[in-house]
């Protein structure tokens, strides 16, 4: 395809669908709009992957035809494919590693090992029962081939999180706290915003439009899945594979009937905030970072599944609607923990992500 007749091309669709759309109620628009924009791109594509391959050798004059003027030139379409170069493997395997490093800050790791010396020395008064049982079945995970360290490197190189230095060479993550806050705050905002419209409106119909920004939301997705598929080659998958099930085993171990009593404990939970208490300085937070690693795993498993390239708002607003709490009740339980003390606010978060400065205040 020559460069006149893609810009013929793109000029006729321009013209149609402004002649068109002017008879099309204003609600629907947007739509038609997107439509026609689609299927110019597809027959400008179409045209151009049919491209003479000596359209280089012609530029320059070299070729059959001599020098020819560029209006006859062939014009190569070129395809974005950036957003699309992810393995969403790595990307489902850094989200349920971010679920594990939240339990490694509750001390689920540090109370098994606990329970096993307690176990071994005598001084928990258990024996044939089913945690006796479960207790000796964790030992089968002590040849696993990732380690306290191997594990602590991992959330350096994916989150930027611990105090372990990387080795030398690994890629890391080292904006990923910033990003990821920075996109739970823009779903947020997006769906306070959506609030504030209905309030203002005085409608709940989904058609009306909130004032957030969707572009914003997926801006911040695309970058967010883009460095964490950076970060998490090599020995991530298996390495979170083996992990998760370690701790399905260590949690499944504490809510048996006779360790709980050992404790004089109603639920997993009260075994872990006991043994942490008595064994280990005191508990880690357990009720705020059992909420992170919950809805922490949900919304990075939506940007691992999501391509961020939704045209249709109503479509977009719909994927996204059962995210609007789980970004809040993340914020809420981030807010309660050390790390999340000086968070200063959704919309101050999202400013400063975002480069955008605070008018100063008049005198």
């Amino acid at each position: 395809m020559s460069l006149k007749t893609k810009e013929t091309i793109q000029r006729l669709f321009a013209q149609l669908s402004r002649d068109l759309l002017a008879d099309v109620p204003p609600e629907q628009r947007a739509r038609y709009q997107t439509l026609f924009q689609q299927r110019a791109d597809e027959l400008v594509n179409a045209a151009a992957d049919g491209s003479t391959p000596t359209a280089f050798t012609d530029l320059v004059g070299l070729g059959a035809q001599g020098a020819q003027p560029f209006d006859s030139l062939g014009f190569p379409a070129l395809k974005t494919d950036f957003d699309e170069s992810v393995i969403p493997t790595q990307l489902h395997a850094a989200a349920d590693l971010y679920f594990i490093y939240q339990h490694e800050r509750m001390k689920i790791f540090q109370v098994a090992s606990v329970l096993l010396r307690l176990f071994h020395d005598g001084r928990m008064r258990i024996q044939r029962g089913p945690g006796a049982r479960a207790l000796y079945l964790i030992e089968k995970h002590f040849p696993l081939r990732y380690k306290l360290r191997d594990r602590m490197l991992a959330y350096r190189r994916a989150f930027n999180y611990g105090s372990h230095s990387p080795t030398a060479g690994a890629l890391v993550f080292r904006g990923f706290h910033r990003q990821y806050v920075a996109f739970v705050a823009a779903i947020a905002q997006y769906f306070r915003d959506l609030l504030i419209g209905q309030v203002i409106r005085g409608s709940q119909n989904i058609e009306q439009r909130p004032f957030g920004s969707q572009a914003t939301i997926e801006r911040l997705g695309t970058d967010l899945r883009w460095q964490l598929d950076r970060a998490t080659y090599g020995n991530i998958v298996s390495l979170t594979m083996e992990t998760t099930n370690y701790l399905k085993t260590v949690l499944d171990a504490l809510d048996t009937p006779d360790i709980k009593k050992a404790f004089d404990a109603n639920t997993k939970w009260d075994v872990i905030e006991v043994v942490s208490a008595r064994h280990l300085g005191g508990a880690g937070q357990i009720s705020q970072r059992s909420k992170m690693a919950e809805t922490g795993r949900q919304l990075l498993t939506y940007v691992a599944d999501n391509p961020f390239k939704t045209t249709d708002f109503d479509l977009f607003q719909s994927e996204i609607q059962p995210l609007g709490k789980v970004a809040e009740s993340w914020i809420a339980a981030y807010r309660m923990v050390p790390e999340g003390r000086d968070f200063r606010g959704v919309t101050p978060a999202l400013r400063a992500m975002l480069g955008v400065q605070l008018a100063p205040r008049a005198a």
